[in-house]
């Protein structure tokens, strides 16, 4: 008796999916299929002979079932934001792609315990105005609110503009319902803030980008919605003027302050040069800028005076130039707007080679000066154009060509230019993914990074957890 062929065998398969989720969650010509399989800023590209889109997870735990049994690896996707291709399959086209994005259910928000259940597939800005009803605020907040998914959020431990008062995606989980690399459904939704018996095993799957489970639904903790903001726009001097500048806000403010981004000139003259709507706050140039929001649970005049009162002793100090305070809730959107225009703005550049790091937030000033000269020297002409989270260490170190360079040939020196960068990173003691996570851009440097030890417990844990490697093989671990 000979065994089916591959290809029976995934068709075989195929079809036994299909009985499960119907066909509209199974999408197999190309041009359905199509946006699951590149990110969209074009760097990664893959194929695959489904796209399975199962709507509970009764549904997921059969559909791997099935591929477990038939030797079939599995991609979970979620908004497909990530931008490292963790999760794009490979050229090959062996993987089947597992969307969530038809589980979207919000599946409850419990006021009192300041907690909200969500299936993996429901869109962040979804249960940011879903917590917002029920005048709750769910915290986690980034430019791709509007398609990114919290399964995916969770298995890339996303960060984001509100990390300084809230933390990462990591803080705010309390519990999951994760589908094991054998179709088991692990139900760990329990919204407890304490419970000390035994491993905390939700913490193995938050970050893993889908190597070790499928996340299906998670509870996430909610806080008050603050009933006062103050947002500034600040001229500084430099990295260093700002990191100071942060630590004296935090301190006069009680720790108010929810978010800190640093800027370039470079990166505002690119912005305003490009989008549309966006302005120059302050009437002189200044070479680095913060945008800076504190937020607060009452409403209180003597907020605003403190705010203005340490901005005051800044200047005195020289941390800081000139600043504009939003007078409206208008004023304070046109300060972001600036901050998500840059992002957009760097296309009309050229080609831009992108760096997501973070170092020590006492490290920052160091790591851009030492960076900027080490790029510089590898390509002259480069234009740096560093900006981001800087309150919780996170820079986007991104790196424009130099002006009137071949794009094609400044791209194809990608991987040794951040290797440049990685060296500065890895001499700090910080990490060459700060928020996107690993994927495949970047999972050839973790033995570097890691210590042998470390790297022997993630494999350990990889092949524990999902021993045939069926799971997002290739992402990660190289």
């Amino acid at each position: 008796m000979t065994s089916a062929s591959p290809a029976a065998s995934l068709a075989a398969a195929l079809d036994r999916i299909r009985a499960i989720v119907g066909p509209n969650g199974l999408l197999t010509t190309p041009e359905d299929m199509a946006p699951y399989l590149s990110e969209w800023r074009g760097r990664f590209k893959g194929n695959s002979p489904a796209v399975v889109r199962p709507a509970s997870t009764e549904e997921v735990a059969a559909v791997v079932t099935i591929c477990a049994e038939a030797g079939i690896p599995v991609v979970p996707q979620g908004g497909n934001t990530s931008l490292v291709g963790g999760s794009i399959p490979y050229e090959e086209g062996r993987e089947i792609v597992l969307s969530l994005s038809r589980m979207n259910r919000i599946r409850s928000i419990d006021t009192l315990n300041y907690t909200m259940t969500a299936e993996a597939g429901v869109v962040l800005k979804t249960a940011q105005e879903a917590a917002k009803d029920k005048d709750r605020l769910l915290p986690m907040s980034l430019g791709a609110e509007g398609t990114c998914q919290i399964g995916g959020l969770i298995s890339t431990n996303a960060g984001g503009m509100n990390v300084l008062r809230y933390g990462n995606m990591r803080d705010l989980v309390l519990g999951l319902e994760v589908v094991l690399a054998d179709g088991r459904i692990w139900n760990g939704l329990r919204s407890l803030r304490k419970n000390n018996t035994g491993y905390d095993l939700k913490h193995l799957f938050i970050g893993a980008e889908g190597t070790l489970g499928i996340v299906t639904a998670a509870v996430l903790k909610l806080y008050p919605r603050p009933r006062q903001s103050e947002t500034a726009f600040i001229a500084v001097p430099s990295p260093a003027a700002a990191i100071e500048l942060l630590a004296r806000l935090r301190e006069a403010s009680g720790d108010a302050v929810a978010a800190f981004e640093l800027m370039s000139r470079r990166c505002l003259e690119f912005a305003l040069k490009h989008v549309a709507g966006t302005i120059d706050p302050l009437s002189e140039p200044s070479p680095w800028y913060v945008l800076t929001e504190l937020t607060a649970g009452t409403q209180s005049d003597a907020f605003r005076e403190n705010f203005e009162a340490a901005l005051g002793e800044a200047f005195e100090a020289e941390l800081a130039t000139d600043a504009t305070i939003a007078q409206s809730e208008t004023q304070a959107n046109q300060l972001w707007f600036i901050r998500e225009a840059i992002v957009e703005a760097q296309k009309f550049e050229g080609g831009s080679i992108k760096n997501d790091v973070s170092v020590p937030v006492s490290r920052v000033a160091e790591f851009i000066e030492r960076a900027e000269a080490a790029v510089a020297a590898a390509c002259p002409g480069i234009r740096p154009t560093p900006f981001g989270h800087v309150g919780d260490g996170n820079i986007h170190f991104n790196l424009s060509q130099p002006e009137g360079a071949d794009t094609a040939a400044y791209l194809a020196r990608w991987d040794e230019i951040c290797h440049v960068v990685n060296e500065v990173i890895f001499d700090l003691d910080g990490s060459i993914s700060a928020e996107h996570g690993v994927g495949r851009f970047k999972k050839d440097e973790m033995p570097v990074i890691k210590s042998p030890v470390e790297f022997d417990l993630l494999r350990a844990m990889k092949a524990a957890l999902d021993p045939k490697g069926l799971l997002n093989p290739g992402k990660m671990l190289p």
